[in-house]
């Protein structure tokens, strides 16, 4: 009897850790699928994944721009494709989107200022590759991202401000020292933040587990204006539901700002979010419209 009881006890133990073994896998396997790539360079001795949206209305006798918009922590391209929306807009405008990979697992970018060189080498290589391989103009480069991905292209804008035109920022998580950026050139912005963020805190301080402190968003946007030579004092444009948002005129580089009363750690507009993780997601503006306006308006000056 003890036999047969013990003889159950492990069937029913084997079949519970065979279960999560098999969970588990299917897990890591479903991440891999999605964390899909159609290409990859060798950059600063790392391979490095990518994955490239050409629509159907290139045409290579064109010039092209090129959007580079680059996902957050512990996500990846192909979340930050079906996050944005980028393809679609693509499709209606006829420019091409790069979603690059970060490094690492869970994948990152190293948007700190000191350790970002390994980053900002694979994105000029990957600028350098696409632009070899298709006709980019080369006065229409954009880089925008979600949270550390924002804060990546905050990094982008400082050390190569003569290739990216312009910048578009959401939930950014900046951790780079304003003393770490010394761009050639000032660089347009328009920047996006919902005030009930969980993970970026729109009031700043630490989040959770990440040692790292944020700054306070409105301050932080102020610095960008004064480093971009903006008048201090923003007029304010027109609301929409719960989106406010504010221009500084008189720049040597634009900056728009939008906050998002009650938003999360979301894309405006974009796709979906756990709410229990990211909090709330307004439709009151879509980031990715109002981003490839703002980029439309600012080519690489001649």
């Amino acid at each position: 009897m003890k036999n047969n009881i013990l003889r159950v006890v492990l069937i029913a133990v084997g079949a519970v850790i065979g279960l999560v073994v098999v969970l588990v896998l299917g897990a890591f396997v479903t991440l891999r699928l999605l964390n899909r790539t159609n290409g990859a360079i060798v950059s600063a001795g790392e391979e490095r994944g990518y994955l490239l949206y050409v629509p159907d209305s290139y045409d290579p006798a064109v010039p092209a721009p090129l959007v580079i918009t680059i996902h957050g922590l512990v996500q990846w391209p192909a979340h930050q494709e079906g996050l944005s929306g980028w393809n679609e807009l693509a499709d209606r405008e006829g420019f091409l989107v790069v979603y690059p990979a970060g490094t690492g697992f869970p994948l990152r970018w190293r948007a700190n200022g000191p350790d970002a060189e390994p980053d900002i080498a694979f994105l000029t290589d990957l600028i350098d590759t696409l632009s070899a391989e298709y006709a980019i103009d080369p006065a229409r480069i954009y880089a925008n991202g979600l949270s550390n991905g924002a804060g990546m292209s905050f990094v982008l804008g400082c050390a190569l401000s003569e290739r990216i035109a312009a910048l578009g920022l959401v939930g950014g998580a900046y951790t780079c020292p304003w003393e770490a950026c010394d761009p050639e050139r000032p660089v347009p912005a328009i920047v996006f933040h919902g005030t009930d963020d969980p993970v970026v805190p729109f009031a700043g301080g630490r989040s959770g587990p990440l040692d790292a402190p944020f700054p306070v968003i409105d301050e932080w946007v102020d610095e960008l204006a004064r480093h971009n030579g903006c008048d201090p004092d923003p007029e304010t444009l027109p609301g929409s539901g719960v989106v406010r948002g504010v221009r500084y005129s008189d720049c040597a580089a634009d900056v728009v700002y939008y906050t998002v009363e009650g938003g999360g750690h979301t894309w405006p507009g974009g796709g979906y979010l756990p709410y229990w993780l990211a909090g709330h997601i307004t439709q009151d503006i879509d980031a990715t419209e109002e981003m490839w306006r703002f980029f439309q308006e600012h080519p690489l000056p001649e």
